[in-house]
């Protein structure tokens, strides 16, 4: 089976084990929410310390200083912690139903509440190393851009089961990036392949929505802008939201199936094009 292909039945898996849970659908929403509002919050003093703002020590900065560090610290550990509280609800939530439960929005957030020290934790890890590697990309020119991007593809297959070991098997954080490497090269990669699959899908799935808004601004008409823009943004939100959704669940579904457990709604074959023994 071809790898698009591939994609074309995860996305079709993922989609109908989701669909027996809609509400779930309101965990991603939840999450950009409190992320736009974490932003507005986080933005006054930042741009207040980036504008003529005191430094620590008391002194005039025209530019980034000390607390403009720290408050910048705090907005990456502050988005990182929400992302991964509402992605652990949503990972209870599907873990749930492939166990033969009925999850509500409810019990997907009491599900990530209860490992909010796991949670935390990584958000704090995770939140480092994307900092780091920003800051390489951006400090260290060509090479630097080059290096950030393979480090990031990097540490993106390391931690790609990581959440859901956290969540299900409420371990820390070194345990779980443990567990999730020694089940990426029992993968192969075929799974890191299937989840930029559904990537793929979400990035033609948004097109349609891009062209309605390069339109209406081609036309110049103001009233023509607004709606267009309005129906291109409220399309590429449904987009991102279900594209996120599903990505979880895949990646829970994997999961499930590394360690034998049965994953509702996924063929066993489809599963099976993740996980190859390695050759000798």
């Amino acid at each position: 089976m071809g790898r698009l292909q591939n994609s074309i039945e995860l996305f079709k898996a993922s989609w109908a084990m989701l669909r027996q849970d809609k509400e779930l659908f309101v965990l991603p929403v939840l999450s950009g929410i409190a992320s736009l509002a974490t932003i507005g919050l986080f933005a006054v003093p930042i741009l207040a310390t980036l504008d003529g703002g005191s430094t620590l020590a008391g002194e005039a900065s025209g530019g980034a200083g000390p607390v403009t560090y720290v408050l910048t610290a705090l907005l990456y550990v502050t988005l990182a912690f929400i992302t991964v509280f509402f992605n652990s609800a949503l990972v209870h939530g599907a873990n749930e139903r492939m166990s033969g439960g009925d999850p509500t929005v409810a019990s997907a957030l009491s599900g990530a509440a209860s490992r909010l020290n796991r949670i935390l934790s990584w958000a704090i890890v995770s939140a480092t190393v994307s900092f780091v590697i920003r800051q390489i990309q951006e400090r260290a020119g060509f090479l630097g851009a080059v290096l950030g991007f393979l480090g990031g593809l990097a540490w993106a297959a390391v931690t790609f089961l990581v959440l859901p070991i956290l969540v299900i098997e409420n371990v820390g954080v070194v345990d779980a990036l443990k567990r999730s490497a020694g089940l990426l090269r029992t993968a192969w990669g075929e799974g890191l392949a299937g989840h930029l699959g559904l990537g793929l899908i979400g990035f033609l799935a948004s097109l349609p929505f891009i062209a309605i808004g390069a339109v209406g601004i081609l036309t110049g008409d103001v009233a023509l802008v607004v709606i267009t823009f309005v129906i291109a943004a409220l399309g590429l939100v449904a987009v991102a939201v279900v594209m996120s959704a599903l990505s979880v669940v895949y990646q829970t579904a994997l999961y499930r199936y590394a360690i034998g457990q049965p994953v509702a709604a996924y063929r066993t074959e489809l599963m099976q094009s993740a996980f190859r023994p390695k050759r000798r």
